[in-house]
């Protein structure tokens, strides 16, 4: 799949990289042309330009030829990587959150760079050279044999230990490859992990328990790339050493077969050892190319585990569709958690609840309770084990993703943004920017014909509904930095406070524009004024938005019309803030104060 359309050119490198070896081998031949034909009582001096401006012939051919194989095969070469990347990435996009929950972020990232830029190389060298050798070798074992059989089967008996090493390498070294290249995810993961959480590293103090961890982890890395570095080492030992050991033994019984006339003449001699000398290399480079095979297999194993993986989270195959209205229905929702085994409990057990159009319901239940959750069942980040969830009446598994997801906006607890502007975090969930990020349109761009900018009517567009979701969000703090919406927020938006990125994610679901607007608990890091302002615009703003809204505190329950207890995996009651404070005794122990956050001053609640 991924040579298609490059496998012309790479064939074309191939030849020229075995021609190249072909004229190589040739070399020795003219030589010995011209040690006999100095030898000769006739010689003239016109041989010794013949010979040497027929090898400088050769020699030119030869760079020419290698030449054309980094011609040729490099571009296919990144192509190839470039595809294998482009797949990897677009089925990690399409795999379920269950998936990215289960796999450490490292191991995908050594999968997408080391494993595929070792791929490409060896695409681009190895296969080549593998197969180079072998031609190489296979034709100058031939021109030898033709020079001298007795000398060629004294150096073919070297080979036979060959044979036997071949394979308990091959065994062992892919067995330390895979080893080594799982460990190398682990070490990526470790090295992420401290990066995102080095504040809370510093907090507590653990840069060097953090430190003690990592060391671990290289040191085991090292052990397992030094076990791989001496079984490599031991069979290059074995392919380099017998063959010298065997030309040793043939030099001393040519220059007794030259002495004594047993039919090998100085010439042949010495075109045999030419060859010899010109086969060295490949040889030599048989086990490291080797090696280099080995550990490409296992990077394609690993490249393999993740991109034959099967979505388990797709669009039907005939999707069903509805105006837009927002209404949201659970029906005898029974969820699972994917990894989880068939004995272990539910989550939710027969679970059910309607929100009318328009309306704001907020979710209430213990720490743990399921609510985010519940809110990820609605976009099918996961899929419910039983049951429905439906969208304006149609089951969300039977809608197009992208159609359902254009129904639904997300605002999560802990906000995600990216290393980018804060306009394109803002406008993530809108039509802005996706002309550019259109595939086609980037290839387009690289030919010189991108097409028209967009208008400055649409710019203005985008522009309005960028101020009115910050406005809303009351993000106003973007104004004051360095360049405005322009200025980029860093990695994960870590240059940002907790209250401005959760600010920031609220507005990039409020542009959005969707019919339905989950919000985990949106507010939760922002000082009671901010939460009361935002609350106040909030209100106004999703007064024709259906939102489902998980709360933790009264202050957020404010923005909702309804509220539903869940616990114990069920919708226990339904009502306004007031009714279920009255009626429901697990409400009221969920929202109200802990006896330990009472004031000092009267005992009066805070």
């Amino acid at each position: 799949m991924y040579l298609q359309g490059i496998r012309l050119r790479w064939t074309a490198g191939l030849i020229s990289a075995v021609l190249a070896a072909v004229v190589a081998l040739v070399i020795p031949q003219v030589l010995q042309l011209l040690v006999d034909e100095l030898l000769d009582a006739d010689a003239v001096t016109s041989a010794v330009w013949l010979a040497g401006g027929v090898m400088l012939v050769l020699g030119l051919a030869q760079a020419g030829l290698i030449y054309l194989r980094r011609f040729f095969i490099l571009p296919p070469a990144s192509g190839a990587e470039t595809a294998m990347r482009n797949r990897l990435f677009d089925v990690l996009q399409e795999l379920p959150a269950a998936f990215h929950a289960a796999w450490g972020a490292g191991q995908l990232q050594s999968r997408a760079v080391s494993d595929l830029n070792g791929i490409r190389r060896w695409f681009a060298f190895g296969s080549v050279m593998l197969v180079t050798s072998a031609a190489s070798l296979l034709v100058g074992f031939g021109l030898m044999l033709s020079l001298s059989p007795l000398l060629t089967l004294i150096f073919l008996v070297a080979a036979v230990p060959l044979l036997v090493a071949g394979p308990r390498f091959r065994r062992e070294y892919m067995r330390l490859s895979r080893s080594a290249q799982d460990q190398a995810g682990e070490v990526a993961t470790a090295v992420e992990e401290a990066v995102h959480g080095i504040r809370v590293l510093k907090a507590f103090g653990r840069e060097d328990h953090a430190l003690g961890s990592f060391l671990g982890q290289a040191q085991s890395l090292r052990g397992r790339e030094i076990a791989k570095a001496h079984t490599l080492a031991r069979f290059q030992l074995i392919m380099i050493g017998l063959p010298e050991l065997a030309l040793g033994l043939c030099l001393l019984v040519g220059l007794h077969q030259v002495a004594v006339g047993g039919g090998l003449s100085v010439g042949a001699l010495a075109a045999f050892f030419a060859t010899a000398a010109v086969l060295k290399g490949p040889l030599e480079g048989l086990g490291m190319l080797l090696g280099m095979t080995f550990v490409t297999k296992t990077a394609i194993d690993r490249h393999i585990d993740v991109v034959d993986l099967t979505p388990e989270i797709v669009s039907p195959a005939d999707p069903q569709t509805a105006p837009e209205q927002g209404r949201v229905e659970f029906d005898d929702v029974v969820f699972r958690f994917p990894e989880s085994s068939e004995e272990a409990a539910p989550l939710f057990t027969g679970l059910s609840l309607t929100v009318e159009p328009g309306e704001t319901l907020a979710l209430v239940s213990e720490t743990g309770g399921g609510t985010s959750t519940l809110l990820n069942l609605v976009p099918r980040l996961y899929d419910v084990t039983s049951g429905a969830v439906r969208v304006d009446g149609v089951d969300v598994r039977q809608f197009d993703l992208a159609d359902l997801r254009s129904r639904v906006a997300v605002a999560f607890e802990d906000p995600t943004l990216f290393s980018a502007s804060v306009r394109e975090n803002v406008l993530l969930g809108t039509g802005w920017g996706r002309e550019s990020e259109d595939p086609r349109h980037i290839l387009r761009e690289a030919e010189g014909s991108a097409g028209d900018l967009p208008d400055d009517d649409e710019t203005s567009r985008y522009d309005t509904l960028l101020a009115e979701a910050l406005g809303i969000a009351d993000a106003e703090f973007v104004a004051e930095l360095p360049q405005g919406a322009e200025t980029a927020v860093g990695e994960e938006g870590l240059s940002l406070s907790g209250g401005q990125r959760q600010r920031l994610a609220l507005a990039r679901a409020i542009a959005a524009k969707p019919s339905v607007l989950l919000l985990d608990d949106p507010l939760s890091a922002l000082d009671v004024r901010t939460e009361e302002r935002v609350t106040a615009q909030l209100r106004e703003a999703l007064a024709e938005t259906t939102t489902l809204l998980v709360a933790h505190r009264p202050s957020t329950v404010a923005l909702a019309d309804r509220v539903a207890m869940l616990h114990r995996g069920r919708i226990v009651d339904v009502g306004t803030h007031a009714e279920l404070l009255a009626r429901s005794e697990t409400y009221r122990a969920v929202m109200s104060p802990e006896p330990a956050a009472e004031s000092l001053w009267g005992g009066e609640r805070v």
